[in-house]
């Protein structure tokens, strides 16, 4: 895969600091907002993988973030707050987060869970690819045509997320991925699922 693309919406510097450290070193791409306001312009122009949000923002509660984000994306949000109740956590995941991790907290467990969010968004991302190349079988889709429908408009230069999940795809759906019968490529230009 990609490498994963994380906003993170967190307001304290020393945790910013710590995770941009933590998630870079591990191969994420992380883009960061200060504020719940600026955190919902990054994840509608940066197309994330997965959300981080704080609960405890300056101009808004992350709950407003996580219901405004969720009213046009499905995008994995996890909460990582020093709110630690029952009552904090059911609320959070009631209005739309996905997971929920309290502060403090180790690396290696939201470097877990932020795998599970991309293990988990992976398979939708296959479907959708698949979905597309059925509603226009039998026609050359091309990559940026393919990257607009599946991923977004932000990701149109970005082909190599195609042939990755296109591999993928193969090796579920092909009987010999390596000379596929249906998911067919059409070099320099896309793809194409043949019509039989």
């Amino acid at each position: 895969m990609p490498d994963p693309v994380v906003v993170l919406i967190e307001d304290e510097p020393q945790i910013r600091k710590f995770l941009r450290a933590t998630l870079e070193g591990h191969g994420y791409r992380l883009f960061e907002a200060t504020s719940g306001a600026d955190g919902v312009v990054e994840v509608g122009s940066r197309q994330p993988d997965v959300v981080i949000v704080d609960l405890g923002l300056p101009d808004m509660d992350g709950l407003d973030v996580i219901r405004r984000v969720r009213e046009w994306t499905d995008v994995p949000v996890i909460v990582l707050s020093a709110r630690g109740g029952e009552r904090d956590k059911v609320t959070a995941l009631d209005a739309g987060a996905d997971d929920y991790v309290g502060k403090p907290f180790g690396a290696g467990e939201l470097l877990a869970r932020i795998r599970v969010a991309l293990r988990h968004t992976a398979g939708a991302s296959e479907y959708r690819l698949l979905t597309t190349l059925i509603h226009h079988a039998g026609k050359v889709v091309t990559h940026q045509q393919v990257l607009r429908e599946v991923w977004g408009p932000s990701h149109t230069e970005q082909a190599h997320y195609v042939r990755v999940y296109m591999a993928h795809l193969r090796q579920k759906l092909e009987a010999e991925p390596a000379r596929p019968r249906y998911l067919l490529t059409e070099p320099g230009v896309g793809y194409r699922l043949a019509a039989e």
